[in-house]
């Protein structure tokens, strides 16, 4: 892994000392007998009864109440789940756009992310697109010791997604790290990602060359997916262009979230460490 990735990571563990992860109420548990999650399921933790089913489990059978009523009665436990952070990374080309901050902000986010996690005594675990996603060796140590943290990939993570899905936790908050450049319709893949959840946060983070079209003049650009090159000429036409087509994505984007209940937000990488206060804004990050 490229020694600017790993400071980067030493460098986010260090922001993230001074906050804790937001921990929605549907997420917040602990060990055993400290919180409770809302759903039935199998702790110490009295909840309610309902009729018996085929295929529960005869333990929890009332046999008293069955002794009174002749009708079989489960009782029902309020499940215990430990907080939990999943962070998914954008693995592709984009993230590592030359000449830029881009992929040390990605890094410099998720160390930060994560140390908050650790804070509010979450546990977590990184998934990084690829062929698929996968997980990041030593992703459930501090961020310093992470590995293969590579942002090479030419499959968006759509495409990975739908040739391998992470294995999210159920009720744990998933925070997805992209700069969502790439087409497609982004409600399917957010109502993936959303299912099950406690939150779901979007972190559109943009190189500042990805926010401010480029200069009049000849321009060789290189399609970061594909390594194809061309040559095309920006002029103020142009650049109006790819202003609102950038807008027009950020609005799709917006909308999604809206609609499957999820958080959106943009980031600039060359300002990341002044513009943390948009983490604190939608409910990801509180001060430690």
């Amino acid at each position: 892994m490229d020694e600017t990735i790993r400071q980067a990571l030493r460098d986010g563990e260090k922001l993230g000392a001074r906050y804790a992860l937001q921990v929605p109420q549907v997420a917040a548990s602990g060990l055993i007998g400290a919180r409770a999650g809302r759903r039935a399921g199998s702790s110490i933790d009295f909840q309610d009864y309902r009729e018996y089913e085929p295929g529960d489990d005869l333990r929890f059978i009332d046999w008293g109440i069955y002794a009174r009523t002749d009708r079989l009665t489960v009782k029902l436990f309020r499940e215990e789940v430990t907080p939990h952070l999943d962070l998914i990374l954008d693995g592709s080309r984009s993230m590592n756009l030359p000449e830029t901050a881009k992929a040390q902000a990605v890094a410099q986010l998720a160390a930060l992310l994560a140390t908050a996690a650790a804070n509010a005594q979450c546990s977590q675990a990184v998934w990084l697109s690829a062929e698929g996603f996968q997980r990041l060796p030593n992703d459930t140590l501090t961020p310093g010791a992470w590995d293969q943290l590579e942002l090479n990939s030419p499959r968006t993570p759509e495409q990975a997604y739908a040739i391998m899905p992470p294995k999210l936790r159920r009720l744990g908050v998933r925070v997805l790290i992209s700069d969502l450049l790439w087409p497609g319709e982004p409600l399917q893949i957010l109502r993936r990602l959303r299912e099950g959840a406690a939150a779901l946060f979007v972190i559109q983070l943009l190189a500042r060359e990805d926010v401010t079209p480029p200069e009049h003049g000849n321009l060789r650009v290189v399609d970061s997916e594909t390594g194809e090159e061309s040559e095309i000429y920006i002029d103020s036409s142009l650049a109006k262009q790819y202003s609102e087509n950038l807008s027009r994505l950020q609005q799709s984007w917006d909308d999604a979230c809206r609609q499957c209940g999820a958080h959106l937000t943009t980031l600039v990488a060359e300002d990341l460490e002044t513009s943390l206060h948009e983490l604190e804004a939608m409910q990801l990050l509180v001060p430690a």
